[in-house]
């Protein structure tokens, strides 16, 4: 099966085209103040209108409130919602739209039973722990942490960079991968040529 590709943190049009033209399937929107690639809901909805059909918006919280989440749906269209803090399933659920939910690789952390807590989800996406910190940290860990049956059903992030691409997808295997600081040229601006090696990575692994 073809791995997914979504290219997070997306500020701009133009980064959003560049990755479709070199065929991600998805785009991430950052909806987290504190975050340096954060969007508002207008400059979201002006990047989404440019936007070719069969692609997927992906928006990514960290613990919003409903009412936060609610307002950012009135104003653009989100396909797909992303929640990156330390929500509960039932904060997850409710919203109209499909979920997935970034489980931070800390020490000790159950990936079946963490499975199992959000059922409900589209799926888990696998991220870096750094404390203090819900994402983007530009670092991997390490992958064979993640168990052979889980693996398909995933989506990897961390750390992930048009030079580690190949490998993590050849030794992990995932549904999907997941990259913003990889294939910037500075922060939350997208480099066009990085994304292309970065896509590059995926379809040598991928044959």
């Amino acid at each position: 099966m073809r791995t997914r590709v979504k290219i997070c943190g997306i500020t701009r049009t133009e980064d959003a085209l560049a990755a479709l033209e070199q065929g991600a399937d998805a785009i991430g929107l950052v909806f987290y103040p504190p975050s340096s690639r954060a969007v508002t809901a207008a400059q979201a909805a002006t990047i989404v209108a440019q936007l070719p059909p069969f692609v997927t918006v992906v928006g990514l919280f960290v613990n919003a409130s409903r009412g936060e989440i609610g307002r950012v749906l009135s104003r653009t269209r989100l396909d797909l919602l992303q929640f990156h803090g330390d929500e509960s399933p039932q904060a997850c659920s409710g919203h109209g739209r499909p979920y997935i939910k970034a489980v931070r690789m800390r020490e000790g952390v159950d990936l079946y039973a963490m499975r199992e807590r959000y059922g409900d989800s589209a799926g888990l996406l696998l991220d870096s722990y750094q404390r203090g910190v819900p994402g983007g940290t530009g670092e991997s860990f390490a992958w064979e942490r993640i168990p052979a049956d889980l693996a398909a059903s995933i989506v990897l992030a961390g750390g992930l960079s048009p030079d580690n691409v190949e490998r993590a997808i050849e030794q992990v295997r995932p549904y999907g991968v997941d990259v913003s600081g990889g294939v910037e040229r500075a922060r939350g601006i997208k480099d066009p040529k990085k994304i292309a090696m970065f896509m590059r990575g995926v379809k040598r692994a991928d044959q």
